[in-house]
């Protein structure tokens, strides 16, 4: 399995009900958990980074459709 796989696999089988609670918001899944939603993929970083390694949890734009799957960045993007 691909690192962030299973978290990404739970977001695409989890969509629809994921987006009627948080369209708009950067959700962050570890595992099968969603343990954050923030208003910007930097506030998500800047808040998650924390407390948890980076590549141990997804940041996924919840919104409908596949229009956001393929965001990725790296450290140097909120530095």
């Amino acid at each position: 399995m691909k690192p962030l796989e299973k978290e990404f696999n739970y977001y695409l089988s989890h969509q629809n009900e994921l987006v009627e609670k948080y369209n708009g918001k950067t959700i962050v899944i570890i595992g099968e958990d969603v343990i954050g939603a923030y208003d910007s993929d930097e506030e998500a970083y800047r808040a998650t980074e924390k407390e948890h390694e980076l590549g141990t949890f997804l940041m996924q734009k919840c919104s409908p459709g596949d229009k956001d799957y393929t965001v990725i960045y790296n450290r140097v993007a909120f530095n």
